[in-house]
């Protein structure tokens, strides 16, 4: 052919059309990926924290998911007199505590001073002290409190809609692959192990 000689119409190559049910399950696809995608973001602050706490209070026989326990000893040196109020707030002073005491009490030569989180063992006639208490688990904690459900009514229906959201995500994720790599195909297998794991423990224990 000539240069610059135009081609007919009639012989042009036309594009390939896309079948229409082809096109809108690439459509429907595509929004389930999307829907996937987004919701998966907008778990992860939420399935971080269950996750943690999940694991913190599965053990909850081998520690405490929610404290710390320390002990600490301390000399403040003979000399201590006074009524157990008046003891109590030398020894406070002395330990430089800015706290008020939830309780006082007294036992012969032994003080007993409770605060929020610890109390102290004082050993009035050598000046002795020994400090007993638990510090709360960074973050954990809270975690373990919102994951019992034992905060206000509202974070009920905040767990019920990550609920939601989790059994949306396990829907479109099966709805993501189609043919042998979804779950008509090897994903199958994945899903019958997932539901025999809980089924199978249940049954055998």
């Amino acid at each position: 052919m000539a240069d610059g000689e135009q081609i007919p119409i009639a012989d042009r190559e036309q594009p390939t059309a896309v079948p229409a049910r082809r096109k809108a399950r690439w459509l429907g696809h595509a929004w389930v990926r999307a829907f996937h995608r987004d919701a998966g973001f907008l778990v992860v602050g939420l399935t971080v924290i269950y996750a943690l706490s999940g694991l913190a209070v599965n053990h909850i026989a081998d520690w405490d998911p929610n404290f710390v326990s320390f002990e600490r000893k301390h000399e403040l040196g003979k000399g201590l007199s006074g009524d157990k109020d008046a003891l109590a707030r030398t020894v406070l002073a002395r330990l430089k505590i800015d706290e008020r005491p939830s309780d006082v009490f007294r036992d012969g030569d032994l003080l007993e001073v409770a605060l929020a989180e610890r109390t102290l063992h004082v050993t009035v006639s050598s000046g002795q002290v020994l400090e007993q208490g638990q510090k709360s688990r960074f973050l954990l904690r809270t975690a373990n409190y919102l994951h019992l459900n034992r905060g206000k009514p509202a974070w009920k229906y905040i767990a019920d809609g990550y609920a939601v959201l989790l059994l949306l995500l396990v829907l479109s994720g099966l709805a993501m692959l189609p043919g042998k790599r979804g779950v008509l195909g090897r994903g199958a297998v994945f899903v019958a192990i997932g539901i025999a794991v809980p089924v199978l423990y249940v049954t055998l224990s």
